[in-house]
């Protein structure tokens, strides 16, 4: 009996250490790049992003893959960290000319030099890190980009709005950010 109760308790605290190690290793990992949401609002429009927010930790963030960049100009990104990033919209937005329905999509980016290209993706609740399945693209348009004078540390998504039914999604992380006009 004695034995059983032995066998049973150290199972218990085996059981427990791996709960406790996944459970800080997800607490900590979700730290390192913290959950926010972009909302704006206007009359009967709303939009809301999801996304999370890395870090720059004096590394080169855009660039050459050959340079080490992180995220290497042609290539996926998920533009956040963690999960794919969100983009719910209520109503039919216009973006360059091209018409989005209301909905909610994966929003990734594939970054260049000098221009970006906005995708909206159809496949939801997927982790961002894996590319999407591009053929559920619902729109893909093309934005230049804009270098900053001051590196911006953690990566922010935001909005400006002008009035009349326009506004700007504008993403920002280092020297380098890229506003998606849109009209509603």
């Amino acid at each position: 009996m004695k034995i059983k109760n032995i066998i049973l308790l150290s199972l218990l605290v085996i059981v427990i250490i791996i709960i406790a190690f996944f459970g800080y290793n997800i607490l900590t990992t979700r730290s390192h790049s913290p959950a926010d949401r972009m909302e704006f609002s206007d009359s009967d429009f709303e939009l809301s992003i999801d996304y999370c927010r890395p870090f720059k930790k004096e590394r080169l963030i855009f660039g050459e893959e050959s340079e080490g960049a992180l995220l290497p100009y042609g290539k996926y990104w998920r533009t956040g960290a963690n999960e794919a990033t969100e983009i719910e919209i209520n109503r039919a937005i216009d973006i360059n000319g091209e018409k989005l329905e209301a909905g909610r999509y994966r929003f990734y980016t594939i970054p260049g030099k000098k221009t970006w290209i906005i995708a909206f993706n159809s496949g939801l609740e997927k982790w961002g890190y894996s590319e999407p399945d591009y053929d559920l693209d619902i729109l893909r348009v093309e934005v230049p980009v804009e270098a900053i004078p001051q590196s911006i540390e953690q990566f922010t998504i935001t909005g400006e709005s002008f009035g009349n039914r326009r506004m700007n999604i504008v993403l920002i992380w280092d020297t380098t950010q890229v506003k998606i006009p849109l009209s509603f």
